[in-house]
């Protein structure tokens, strides 16, 4: 039961979000419109790296000793450089994974 409530709700929240992305014509929105949308996800994915990288477990600000910090700042780096998103998140991950599993020990 719990399984099928789980699947039912997955298709309605796609569906419902799908519906906006493909019912929505080009025309409809105004060039203002298109402008002010395309900073959205500049905007949006600080707002989701930000508390993964710098807090903790109980949400304070975690500075000191934290692998997560170098590793991100080495992807963004391999990230400038490289303009390639598959070199970005490998140099991120396998920097993350030296870190901890080598330095932090």
């Amino acid at each position: 039961m719990t399984l099928v409530t789980l699947v039912i709700t997955g298709i309605v929240t796609f569906l419902l979000r799908f519906s906006m992305i493909a019912l929505i014509k080009k025309d409809t929105l105004s060039s203002k419109a298109k402008i002010v949308l395309s900073y959205v996800p500049s905007a949006v994915f600080p707002a989701i790296i930000f508390p993964a990288i710098f807090l903790d477990e109980v949400g304070a600000l975690d500075l000191e000793g934290n692998p997560k910090i170098i590793a991100s700042l080495i992807a963004a780096i391999i990230g400038m450089f490289s303009k390639n998103i598959l070199a970005t998140i490998f140099a991120g991950l396998t920097s993350y994974w030296l870190l901890i599993f080598v330095y932090y020990q």
